[in-house]
């Protein structure tokens, strides 16, 4: 599962990127950089942008050269402390061996095997939701779909109330908002609601999880207040982890996948089954990574495709751009929904590839198959897309649809 400030790039984007279109499409900006500079130095942003496949992948498994610990590097860690911000060290902002002494204890509830026990549970909530949706001509696929699921899932394998689900997601949103411009006012106005939403979700978590101490439920909190070698702030960040990645990644896959399957005109393929949806979904993941880019910090001086990079320097890691590396994928700006085999790093790659990863994919796989089969007609409005202010994917998508005649009616 990715995160905010520490390991996903959510800063302030490049500027030659940074309006609507640039944000909606920055994929010519990433082919122009691959091509004439794939390792670059942003002296506004004060990071490396890293664009090719092969230098990309190979920084993400580099763990002894390139660290996800962002804390190195930031001046306001050493006077507070984990339980201030328990977000600065999780699973993903952490190397061997502390990475994994903090995933450990849960990895394997996120195994296909394990993953696969949860899915009778998120088809039922699936169902409610599209039953919700039936007798509704017009609605934002965003708003009342994407978010929602994702939501509802993670907080019911947390064991928490879903009814919460919109303070979940204020606190997610803020978690992973960026500025809207690099005056220092809007960054700090960014930095304080990010630190109020980290104290409110950390205070929420604390309660429960001395609630859950010495409990027998089989819920992700009662499993972390019963992890013993995890401190009390670290059990916190793990939680908060999960609510938040557990939810936003999949949102923007399901926006992503339909935006794409609209955008190229093949949903009836997919529905009717003649276009394999697991594939597509591959597809979409490497097409409009619902992550385009990662941050790491060098921890020695190190040389990458000919640019030296010094120990503490920002790396900026361009999934998006690495995923349309024509080195490695054949017509790499096409849309091919069947691509096989399909080498995306969208969930990143070595020893923090993406916990979530299985969860996420069997999510989309129910969710999409199950809204093509409930709707013989879905229909998009592309015309006025808005990307979201951080990670990548649409603020809303306006949706028409009629529901499939019931056999019986």
């Amino acid at each position: 599962m990715q995160s905010p400030d520490s390991a996903v790039g959510v800063g302030q984007p490049p500027e030659a990127i940074r309006s609507r279109e640039g944000q909606l499409s920055p994929f010519e900006w990433y082919a122009e950089m691959r091509r004439e500079t794939p390792v670059h130095f942003d002296e506004q942003r004060e990071t490396w942008d890293v664009f090719r496949y092969e230098d990309v992948n190979h920084v993400l498994k580099d763990h002894d050269a390139f660290t996800a610990n962002r804390s190195r590097n930031d001046e306001t860690s050493s006077s507070t402390g984990e339980d201030a911000t328990p977000m600065r060290k999780t699973m993903i902002t952490t190397d061997p061996p502390e990475h994994d002494r903090l995933r450990g204890f849960v990895d394997e509830r996120f195994q296909p095997g394990a993953v696969r026990d949860y899915q009778p549970q998120v088809e039922e909530v699936l169902g409610d939701l599209l039953d919700n949706l039936e007798g509704e001509e017009r609605f934002d696929f965003v708003d009342e779909f994407a978010i929602p699921f994702p939501v509802i899932v993670i907080a019911e394998l947390l064991g928490i109330p879903a009814k919460r689900r919109e303070q979940f997601k204020a606190w997610s949103d803020a978690l992973v908002a960026r500025p809207e411009d690099g005056t220092q006012e809007e960054m700090k106005r960014v930095q304080r609601e990010r630190q109020q939403a980290q104290q409110e979700m950390g205070r929420y978590f604390a309660t429960l999880l001395e609630e859950r101490r010495g409990g027998d439920g089989d819920d992700l909190v009662t499993l972390a207040a019963n992890a013993e070698k995890l401190s009390r702030g670290e059990k916190v960040g793990f939680c908060m982890l999960l609510l938040l990645a557990g939810n936003i990644t999949t949102t923007n896959l399901l926006t992503n996948a339909i935006w794409c399957f609209e955008e190229q005109g093949m949903t009836d393929e997919i529905r009717t089954g003649e276009i394999d949806h697991k594939r597509a979904i591959e597809e979409t993941l490497r097409y409009r990574s619902p992550i385009q880019s990662l941050k790491r910090i060098a921890v020695e001086d190190v040389e990458l495709n000919g640019q030296q990079i010094q120990a503490g320097d920002v790396v900026t890691l361009w999934l998006g751009a690495a995923n349309r590396d024509p080195e490695i994928f054949d017509e790499p700006e096409e849309f091919w929904p069947e691509r096989h085999p399909n080498r995306h790093i969208a969930f990143g790659t070595g020893v923090h590839f993406c916990l979530g990863a299985h969860l996420a994919r069997m999510e989309a796989d129910v969710a999409l198959k199950q809204l093509l089969e409930r709707f013989e007609r879905v229909e998009t409005d592309l015309s006025n897309l808005r990307p979201l202010n951080a990670l990548y994917g649409l603020e809303s998508l306006p949706c028409e649809a009629s529901r499939t005649p019931n056999p019986v009616e």
